[in-house]
């Protein structure tokens, strides 16, 4: 598809149906009653000890070392 031989209503329409799956996809991806939960313990262990677990920059640089 060329977009430059679409007319404006048509480069509109097009933006819309990219838009409209762009949202779908977020919507789907949002977080399950129990992946919060999850969440929510996870925190509540780390202000109960915060020295505990590695910083996000050792974790990335672990990761990225792979």
């Amino acid at each position: 598809m060329n977009l430059q031989e679409l007319s404006a209503s048509e480069k509109i329409l097009l933006a819309e149906q990219l838009w409209d799956s762009v949202r779908a996809e977020a919507e789907a991806s949002e977080l399950t009653v129990s992946q919060r939960k999850l969440l929510a313990e996870r925190l509540a262990e780390y202000e109960l000890e915060p020295e505990q677990g590695e910083s996000w920059d050792s974790v990335k640089a672990q990761i990225i070392a792979l």
